[in-house]
């Protein structure tokens, strides 16, 4: 469907240090994404797709939305707007209709795409692809790239905006931090629509170039069946996956043999999940942290020490910097971040002066390492003492019946909150067991659960994250009585 003219997004934040990045030598003395990418792969359907957008209207600066699963359709997509210097502006293939409609109203598209318009019959993409091709690129490295929407955001969407330079940056640097080459490949279960599904299966093979294996819906069994006839040498992605993929009931370490590398990030990242994921698959396996805004800031290198890359979420990369404020909480800044949000109040509340507001709470050692404890709005507060969720599932994870392991509060009159341990698990581990465990690995009596609940699986967001959320509601809702009277 086409839409009424678009609305331009401009970026609403300039990143302080943009000249320097920008000077001879610098993160940002690079040609625009897409030409990078050209360099790397000569694809005529890019070409003609840019074509058929050019023919839709399409121009620099416009948007381009599209709904899709992770389809290779939705590559090629990215790959034409960067051609015309339009934005992208993928949406969710889960996101319901309307979370659609205000999306769609934040980003006011030129053209906004379906899976009905991708396929089945004679599509409306198919159709697109028969127009004059488009060769030679009109993209400035300047120019918006994306608008991608934040997972886990309330009220009105939020939607990130990076541009063609700041990506191709971070693209070269992760490969090179990877120690990526074209004879690996990537499995893909994360959407295209997030940071991570975008970084890794589209940008960095597009630079390297690699082999990029796209799933459309998340099935250990059929993970397990891609890893071994793709040769696939590399994943990415939060532990959820890992988890699943070793609990298969067909997994077993020869369907596995091709991986080499594995890096994990998100909440639940622990040095047992790191241990067990190492001794299970066999592949070098670390830890990573990132956002939306900022992607993989800081991870571990194949020469760094295997115990800081379990426990710790890495140091920085490239020319990413990181500190502390005094409560904590981790500011970054470097040329990978975003320019800003769609909406300029929400870009003023999260940058200061130059350095990004993460909302995480972190630890950085005397040399770099970084390990983030929680986010500050998953601290729970019992009688006043804060507790990083992060902590007790540390905790929870290193007991060795515990494969994952979620922590949250629940409202109490008295305290304030308590707290809440989701566990999946094998055997049964009970609230006495948990009890127990925390009491002989001397842990602060406070911070142990006050309620157990052990799942078959956790709830999770589309991106593969425990859905907190969800857990929430759970413990502040219990099904049973609390074990823990007034």
């Amino acid at each position: 469907m086409t839409r009424e003219p678009s609305r331009r997004l401009h970026p609403t934040y300039r990143h302080p240090l943009g000249r320097a990045y920008r000077e001879p030598g610098g993160a940002w003395d690079i040609p625009s994404l897409d030409a990078i990418i050209t360099q790397a792969h000569d694809d005529a359907r890019v070409d003609a797709l840019a074509g058929g957008l050019r023919a839709e209207g399409v121009r620099r600066g416009d948007v381009v939305a599209w709904q899709l699963p992770n389809w290779e359709e939705a590559a090629l997509l990215y790959r034409a707007c960067w051609r015309l210097g339009a934005i992208a502006g993928p949406v969710h293939h889960q996101a319901g209709a309307g979370d659609v409609d205000r999306m769609l109203r934040v980003l006011s598209p030129r053209l906004v795409l379906h899976p009905d318009d991708v396929r089945g019959g004679r599509s409306r993409f198919e159709r697109l692809l028969e127009a004059a091709p488009v060769t030679r690129s009109a993209a400035r490295p300047s120019d918006l790239a994306v608008a991608l929407f934040t997972s886990g955001s309330t009220g009105e969407p939020k939607a990130a905006l990076h541009t063609q330079r700041g990506l191709a940056h971070k693209a070269l640097t992760m490969a090179r931090v990877h120690g990526l080459t074209r004879a690996d490949a990537v499995l893909m279960p994360a959407p295209l629509a997030h940071i991570s599904g975008l970084l890794n299966a589209v940008l960095i093979p597009g630079v390297v170039p690699m082999k990029a294996v796209l799933m459309d819906k998340w099935d250990p069994e059929r993970a397990l069946d891609l890893i071994a006839s793709e040769h696939i040498t590399f994943m990415i992605g939060p532990p959820t996956f890992f988890v699943h993929l070793m609990a298969a009931p067909g997994f077993s370490t020869e369907r596995v043999a091709s991986l080499r590398l594995v890096s994990s990030g998100g909440a639940g990242v622990t040095a047992a999940f790191v241990e067990s994921a190492r001794s299970a698959l066999g592949a070098h396996v670390k830890r990573t942290y990132g956002s939306t805004e900022a992607p993989t800031v800081t991870t571990s290198r194949a020469d760094d020490p295997p115990g800081r890359a379990a426990t710790t979420d890495g140091h920085p990369v490239g020319q990413c910097e990181i500190r502390l404020d005094h409560n904590r909480e981790l500011l970054l800044r470097g040329p990978e971040l975003f320019v800003g949000y769609t909406d300029a109040a929400q870009t003023r509340a999260s940058i200061d002066r130059g350095w990004f507001r993460t909302g995480d709470l972190a630890h950085v050692d005397s040399d770099g390492w970084l390990t983030i404890v929680g986010r500050i709005k998953d601290t729970i507060i019992r009688g006043g003492e804060n507790i990083t969720a992060a902590e007790v599932e540390h905790e929870l994870e290193a007991h060795p019946s515990v494969r994952q392991a979620v922590a949250v509060g629940y409202p109490d009159p008295v305290l304030g909150e308590r707290v809440c341990a989701f566990v999946v698990a094998e055997g049964s581990v009970t609230l006495d067991v948990v009890r127990a465990w925390f009491a002989e690995r001397g842990v602060t009596r406070f911070k142990t659960p006050e309620r157990v609940v052990q799942l078959d699986a956790l709830p999770a967001l589309a991106a593969g994250k425990p859905d907190r959320a969800a857990l929430r509601i759970q413990a502040a809702n219990p099904a049973e009585p609390d074990p823990n009277p007034r």
